[in-house]
């Protein structure tokens, strides 16, 4: 019963080193490198990830109030850009509808209106034209500053 068992024992382990020497042929005829190799020239050759651009609405959300005051442009644009005015939006937060006055040459258009390509990755906020309240000189100063002045002389 021993010897059986022995007889056995060697025989599986033939068959099965036979099919480890035929999967290892096999293998040797694929198309990928080997696994050792892979690691090693996959990290040599990473390329850096493209920084992927941001649609309107997510531009918008680190801004205050959502962007609302705020000037955006797309990035080909050139001495255009959209003062925003009414932004809806949509649950996900990342779609929805803009409305704005255009900026050309830092000429602004009559009145606001909708805003095309609100959903194409080439939106860039526009620090230089900061938000039209913080710009616009305070009128109760200049009034004061004013009669003062006429006081004096007279």
């Amino acid at each position: 019963m021993a010897t059986s068992f022995v007889c056995r024992a060697s025989a599986t382990n033939q068959t099965l080193s036979f099919f480890r020497l035929s999967f290892n042929f096999l293998k040797s005829f694929s198309t990928s490198a080997p696994s050792d190799n892979a690691s090693s020239t996959s990290s040599a050759s990473k390329k850096p990830k493209r920084k992927k651009k941001k649609n309107l609405f997510e531009v918008a959300q680190f801004l205050p109030n959502w962007g609302i005051g705020y000037h955006m442009a797309k990035s080909h644009w050139e001495n255009v850009s959209y003062e925003i005015t009414k932004i809806n939006l949509y649950k996900d937060g990342r779609h929805g509808k803009a409305w704005g006055i255009a900026y050309k040459d830092g000429i602004p258009a009559d009145a606001p209106k909708k805003i095309s390509g609100v959903h194409k990755r080439c939106w860039r906020y526009i620090p230089s034209l900061s938000k039209s309240l913080e710009s616009k000189p305070m009128s109760p100063k200049s009034t004061e500053t004013v009669p003062e002045i006429e006081v004096q002389t007279a």
